[in-house]
């Protein structure tokens, strides 16, 4: 008699995905339940994209998908087939950053740093659609990112700079 038991079926679901994450194409197969975030932090080797809350509460997960902000913790990779994701590893780079992250740098718009890539993306793609904000509708805006380093004062300072130094191209 063979006492050997039967290996369980394989429980992973597997698809074929093809995703353009800042500017380069991705293609592969990915577990269907594991999460955007998870996905390009563990598939893509892309850390920037932290993962806080897995509610979407906190926005460090915060990336552009096809030009919107979303909580990539909240959606499965599968759900990004087909589409363009920026994450702040396609802001900019130490030696030429972004005018977003030169203001968040000039105004001590950060601490620790944890939050700051989801404040840095929620800011770029707010700036694409209100290039000329007021500081109520960036604090409205930043009220879905939280952070517990800073008064959010600095943030909002780095955010009306950022608007100033789009429109003007000036660093």
């Amino acid at each position: 008699m063979n006492s050997r038991k039967p290996k369980p079926p394989q429980l992973v679901e597997k698809k074929a995905i093809r995703v353009q994450v800042n500017d380069r194409e991705y293609t592969g197969n990915v577990d269907v339940r594991k999460t955007l975030v998870d996905f390009i932090r563990e598939d893509l080797a892309l850390t920037g994209t932290h993962v806080g809350c897995e509610h979407g509460v906190c926005g460090a997960c915060t990336i552009i998908l096809n030009g919107r902000a979303v909580r990539s913790c909240l959606m499965f990779a599968v759900q990004a087939d087909g589409l363009e994701i920026k994450t702040v590893e396609g802001l900019g780079t130490p030696e030429h950053l972004h005018p977003i992250q030169e203001a968040f740098r000039d105004h001590h718009g950060l601490q620790c740093g944890f939050c700051t890539p989801g404040f840095l993306m929620t800011a770029l793609a707010f700036l694409s659609e209100t290039p000329d904000p007021s500081k109520d509708q960036i604090r409205e805006v930043l009220a879905g990112n939280l952070c517990r380093c800073t008064g959010y004062q600095g943030i909002v300072d780095a955010v009306e700079d950022a608007a100033t130094r789009l429109k003007t191209g000036t660093r």
